[in-house]
């Protein structure tokens, strides 16, 4: 069996790869508005009830597509149905190379992707390519996942005359309800490991991101994926809801907000007569994350890298850094250099190369940013701001505060934009005090120099990811399986070898092997 190994970014260092990026983006945007389908088997439906807008320049329209209703959602599902009977059956080993197929197809396609990423969601170019490149260790590694599961042996108490045995089947339709910040990597993430693990896919993208969805599905069916058994669904509530309601829908792997998520989750616990599962869920609900920065710790090292966890896609991550705790020994100074890299950060459009702050989704991203930062007038102050360029575009500027009070909504609530927060903190132990005393459990860092400071965070840290004396973004499949802990997520994590198990149940064969003759 191959080793897995992930897939190399471009080198935007050189000239030529520049170039070819923009040429890509230059060739794609002479074809907007793209046309984007309901897809339910082997119909096809076009409208234009959603559009889906560039960032940077709300009035230029990227993509159209119909908003699918609750009555294509049960079209949709009873497709499904017959394509789990299909693609159920279908060997692991074909499933493995119907997917190894599909990360071929979009490597193919790899700059216009890239490109597709930057104009529908502002990811500047070196965050789309990394877009891209997850997507395609998506389908590799739960390709290869798909056979070790499907490999595994389990120790099962074998007595004579007596054989058993212990497989895995599919939980059956999965209701993929995607996100837009990472519109190719995690809609491709949830989508493979459902269809490895041999379940159909119902695949509904957020309203913003109805493009990049379609470039996967055509990828996913060109390289084998029945029809029937992938489904893309564009739309909004309506066609949630009634994905999250409907009796057909086995798994729902859901990727956004902690209140949508909780929500999702009450909603799929109940069981109508007509239902004869308990519906899975697999959430990843966001976080508020928080980078410990001690006394011994090397500034050089933690401003930048802070600084990127915080604003790198204009902190539309789940995983990006909101509060920064730091040793009263260090706070000053380590304020002071914060700020200054705040203010000196490059804001503007997505397709420039070398920007470092983006415009924010739409214009409702935009207000709730600012809704937050105008609360900072009841306490707390600015110290760092970054400038937006004038014109159009839905930017907000990358802000540093300090001084807020305890109950400050900044400190507790997701912002999910270019903001974040600095405080001084006594020692480690009330630094862990006040991650300890968050609901959420997504990603944490540590700054330190200490091997028993290291020790002694990873014990108390709550999070499902502590990365040390480095960005807390960026995790890569295969190297850092991500997922959170607390109101962050449940289930096992993305990109590790675990997460195909949220797609399956056992199924136990006992056989009694002593007989009195064969029937021939």
């Amino acid at each position: 069996m191959s080793e897995f190994v992930n897939e190399d970014q471009l080198e935007l260092r050189r000239a030529p790869v520049r170039d070819a990026l923009l040429d890509a983006g230059t060739q794609l945007a002479r074809r907007f508005p793209l046309r984007v389908p309901i897809l339910i088997a082997d119909d096809r439906r076009d409208g234009e009830d959603l559009a889906s807008l560039d960032p940077g320049h709300p009035d230029r329209i990227v993509a159209d597509a119909p908003s699918a209703s609750a009555r294509d959602v049960d079209q949709a599902l009873a497709a499904a149905v017959d394509g789990q009977r299909e693609w159920g059956h279908t060997p692991p080993s074909e499933r493995a190379q119907v997917l190894r197929r599909a990360a071929d197809l979009l490597r193919e396609r790899r700059l216009e992707l890239a490109a597709l990423a930057v104009y529908e969601c502002a990811k500047p170019w070196v965050e789309a390519d990394a877009d891209v490149c997850e997507a395609i260790d998506f389908l590799r590694y739960y390709a290869l996942q798909s056979l070790v599961l499907h490999e595994r042996a389990e120790a099962l108490t074998q007595p004579p005359g007596e054989h058993n045995a212990l497989r895995y089947v599919g939980r059956g339709v999965t209701a993929v309800i995607a996100p837009w910040n990472f519109p190719l990597a995690i809609p491709t993430g949830m989508t493979a490991g459902a269809l490895a693990a041999g379940n159909a896919v119902v695949l509904k993208p957020a309203p913003q991101s109805p493009a990049c969805a379609h470039a996967i599905v055509t990828a996913l069916r060109d390289a084998g994926v029945p029809s029937s058994a992938l489904t893309l669904l564009p739309g909004g509530d309506e066609a949630g809801a009634a994905l999250v309601e409907h009796p057909r829908t086995s798994v729902i792997a859901f990727t956004g907000s902690s209140a949508v998520g909780l929500d999702l989750i009450a909603t799929a616990a109940r069981t109508p007569p007509a239902q004869h599962h308990v519906k899975h869920v697999i959430a990843e609900m966001g976080g508020k994350n928080c980078v410990i920065v001690d006394s011994d710790a090397d500034l050089d090292e933690a401003v930048p890298a802070i600084v990127h966890s915080a604003f790198g896609y204009a902190g539309q991550k789940c995983s990006a850094a909101a509060r920064v705790l730091a040793h009263e020994a260090i706070a000053g100074p380590l304020t002071e250099r914060l700020a200054g890299a705040v203010r000196s950060l490059r804001v503007g459009q997505a397709d420039e190369l070398g920007i470092d702050v983006p415009p924010v989704i739409d214009a409702a991203a935009q207000r709730r940013v600012r809704g937050f930062l105008e609360g900072v007038g009841g306490g707390g102050k600015v110290v760092g701001r970054g400038e937006i360029p004038q014109g159009v575009g839905f930017f907000c500027p990358p802000t540093l505060l300090a001084d807020l009070p305890a109950d400050s909504s900044i400190l507790h609530e997701e912002v999910f934009g270019p903001v974040l927060s600095v405080e001084a903190v006594s020692d480690i132990a009330a630094a862990c005090d006040l991650v300890d005393s968050l609901r959420f459990g997504l990603t944490g860092g540590l700054f330190s120099r200490n091997p028993a400071t290291v020790r002694h965070v990873s014990e108390r840290s709550p999070v499902g990811n502590l990365y040390v004396n480095r960005e807390i973004t960026g995790a890569m499949v295969g190297r850092q399986p991500f997922g959170g802990r607390r109101l962050s997520g449940t289930g096992g994590k993305a990109g590790g070898p675990d997460y195909l198990l949220e797609f399956v149940q056992s199924l136990v064969v006992c056989e009694n092997t002593t007989r009195h003759g064969l029937v021939v």
